[in-house]
């Protein structure tokens, strides 16, 4: 049987999605289902004074009004993160505006929405923090800065020093905005209490994980709570924690005795999970007249919620301390609380925003030495991690730059600004490094094959979109040595072997090993059921002599049907379970992957219109395990960071918190006009250091380095150096 792993199959899940027959979670038809509906705070400070329901309790269908007032206590335990808690309606505080301070539930969804807007709230009102800006001198370090796992600030050598001894020196400011994930399916639950058990139908990128919040938050066993999630409708990292919503839905429903949905409006996303954090990056670069790194200081600021809601920060620096080869660097991350809403991860979190920072700045550096941006970066080149001080688990980062810049055509650059013109429209061409962590955690997986050569492979991961039911069963067809059609790959509950949450471009890393094992172990368990029967005449020799494909075990001389073997031995299938977790390789390797983005902008100098014409992307993303869904991946990836570049930015009214674009026609993303040709490369470079496929995930990889390379662009074509994103026309118009 041919190899099916890195072929570029069609969607598995595909034909079910365009015909509208794939189930999301809203979707779900259960018997006697009611309506819940959020009832959300006007002011960002202050706490609640009292209600007045009397309008809203005397509507029709309306079963309860739930309210600080009269819900029920919830547990926190330890192990459950605070970004998963709260706010529930436990007190009275209002921390934010737009924060849920009571649950409406009635037999329909508009008599809910009627009864909901018709619900009374009185406020004891206090004064914002809304600007970060003003915040700034009251920055504070992380107390548990990527969940704990290492410190907030690091340093080598002595950056502070020997800035001042460049020859090219920089100290500059660089600003990201609040950003929203807005994926197109909403946060969405449907709760079900069966007596003390409860079955929950949410949109989440980790099933096991939204699993064990329910279940500490309601105090009952992991095992009482079930967990449902066949299909997402993207999540970009909005979907990755517990929000509010789906607890108190359970809650709901419990109160109510009723199955219970709840579904977010768009303007209820902008407040109830999470966002990417602004944040402010000052930044100190110094080099030799050489274009030798002696200096780096990367210090991020990102912006938060009040405290007691919990800790999130963007950490913006993690690239700065690997990424070049400086002997002297210093990196610090620091939160501003404000009025507003938890933040959380976003697509490539920490990456995204510090790479733009980072990589705008080396940009600067190279036109202050008169030197090809590529050639700066080689200059600079870590052949090994300078902060970890570790090996790469694998980097074929020059290749990048290589084959990117040839397939780009960058030998044609100018090097001045304003030097490259299309008649009258200004042409720039920007270039910017890529990079992410390539992550790993535990999987397992079950494994079936029935006698009629049907084969159920289970893992308790998600597909957020992005093709885990496809690869999944690649992985399994090929070890099986059987056709993708008489495989079926099941995932989206939490009955099934626990996997870990889709983020962090990790799921392939993780569920994949594990896929990968279960499936070499059914096949173990084959070869010894005919290693065991009499008739098939292989006793006595090993496993290695057999092997198994298209429903056969294949000897020297003979080939013998699986289902004969299960029939012989009275059984109507095999079935096999296996896990597997990372190993020492943390401690040997720093892990990662890599790319070079290249752009090129068409601005026009009288209207100050910027339009990305073309793109180039080249990464080092480890084995692909499908061509086809890895290069969509790419070009979302890079389309992704063409709206941080030019278009998306969250909007806070400073006088009340209040979000004013919490809309898809004012919060600005792409669309097929703003997004040009993309060309993707992928540099062969399989990682097994990292894991046993050699893959390294490419969900957020192709995003980093976007935004860096079109602001780059913009310098190139105009001559300005926008240092915040998302760039607007009137950053360039009176310049231009």
């Amino acid at each position: 049987m041919e190899a099916m792993i890195g072929r570029p199959i069609d969607r598995i899940d595909g034909h079910l999605k365009v015909t509208g027959a794939a189930r999301y979670a809203a979707e779900f038809r259960v018997p006697g289902v009611v309506h819940a509906v959020l009832v959300q705070s006007t002011i960002a400070a202050g706490s609640i004074a009292g209600f007045d329901l009397r309008e809203a309790q005397g509507m029709p269908g309306v079963l309860a009004i739930i309210t600080p007032d009269n819900a029920a206590r919830l547990s926190h335990p330890a192990n459950v993160p605070q970004a998963m808690v709260g706010p529930l309606l436990q007190n009275d505080d209002i921390l934010f505006n737009g924060q849920h301070v009571g649950v409406v539930v009635a037999e329909t969804l508009e008599q809910a929405q009627a009864a909901a807007a018709a619900v009374g709230v009185h406020y004891h009102r206090g004064e914002p923090s809304t600007s970060m800006d003003a915040m700034l001198g009251q920055a504070y370090k992380p107390k548990h800065f990527r969940n704990g796992q290492r410190p907030p600030d690091s340093n080598r050598g002595d950056p502070d020093g020997t800035f001042h001894s460049g020859a090219v020196k920089l100290d500059t400011t660089y600003v990201t905005p609040i950003e929203h994930h807005n994926p197109i399916e909403p946060h969405a639950t449907i709760a079900a209490w069966n007596g003390g058990k409860l079955t929950v139908w949410t949109t989440t990128q980790g099933i096991s994980g939204t699993q064990a919040a329910l279940a500490g938050q309601f105090g009952i066993d992991k095992s009482d709570v079930r967990v449902l999630c066949p299909y997402l409708g993207a999540g970009f990292g909005c979907k990755g924690n517990t929000w509010p919503p789906a607890t108190l839905a359970a809650l709901a429903a419990r109160t109510v005795k009723r199955p219970v949905k709840l579904v977010l409006t768009r303007a209820q996303m902008f407040t109830s999970n999470g966002y990417r954090p602004r944040t402010i990056q000052k930044l100190k670069l110094a080099s030799d007249i050489n274009g030798s790194l002696v200096s780096v200081r990367h210090d991020g600021f990102s912006s938060m919620s009040q405290p007691s809601l919990g800790e999130f920060c963007e950490s913006v620096g993690l690239a700065t301390e690997m990424l070049y080869a400086c002997p002297n660097v210093g990196v610090t991350h620091r939160l501003v609380a404000l009025n507003a809403s938890l933040p959380t991860y976003m697509r490539a979190p920490g990456e995204a925003s510090g790479v733009f920072a980072l990589e705008s700045a080396m940009d600067e550096l190279a036109v202050g030495l008169k030197m090809d941006p590529i050639e700066f970066r080689l200059r600079n080149y870590a052949e090994t991690d300078p902060h970890e001080n570790k090996p790469f688990a694998s980097k074929a980062l020059r290749a990048c730059y290589q084959q990117g810049a040839e397939a780009f055509g960058w030998e044609k650059r100018s090097a001045g600004p304003r030097s490259m013109r299309d008649g009258n429209i200004l042409i720039g061409w920007g270039f910017a490094t890529s990079t992410y962590p390539t992550n790993r955690m535990p999987s397992s997986a079950k494994a079936r094959m029935d006698r009629d050569g049907s084969v159920v492979v289970q893992c308790g991961t998600q597909d957020i979109g992005t093709g885990t039911y496809t690869v999944m069963t690649q992985v399994a067809s090929e070890t099986l040595g059987v056709p993708m059609q008489r495989i079926r790959f099941e995932l989206g509950d939490s009955d099934l072997p626990p996997a870990p949450v889709s983020g962090g471009s990790m799921t392939v890393a993780s569920v994949a090993p594990s896929v990968l094992a279960v499936c070499r172990a059914l096949v173990d368990k084959i070869k010894d059921l005919a290693l065991a029967d009499a008739d098939a005449g292989w006793r006595g020799q090993s496993r290695d002599a057999l092997r198994i494909s298209d429903g056969l075990v294949i000897g020297a001389d003979r080939r013998v049907p699986i289902s004969a073997l299960l029939e012989r031995g009275n059984r109507s299938f095999v079935e096999a379970e296996a896990g597997t977790r990372p190993g020492a390789e943390k401690q040997k390797f720093s892990m990662h992957a890599f790319g070079a983005q290249f752009a090129e902008v068409r601005v026009d100098p009288d209207l100050g219109e910027i339009r990305v014409s073309r793109f180039v992307g080249a990464f080092d993303a480890g084995h692909i395990l499908n061509a086809k869904t890895a290069r969509s991946q790419l070009i979302g990836g890079i389309t992704y960071g063409i709206g941080m570049a030019l278009l998306e930015e969250t909007l806070v009214d400073g006088e009340t918190g209040r979000i004013v674009n919490s809309n898809v026609a004012e919060y600005l993303m792409p669309v097929n006009a703003d997004v040009p040709d993309i060309q993707t490369i992928v540099v062969p470079n399989d990682d097994t250091n990292s894991n046993p496929l050699g893959a390294k995930g490419i969900g957020e990889l192709p995003m980093v380095g976007v935004a860096a390379a079109i602001a780059n662009a913009v310098y190139h074509a105009t001559g300005v150096r926008v240092r915040k994103v998302p760039i607007r026309i009137e950053d360039v118009l009176t310049e231009v």
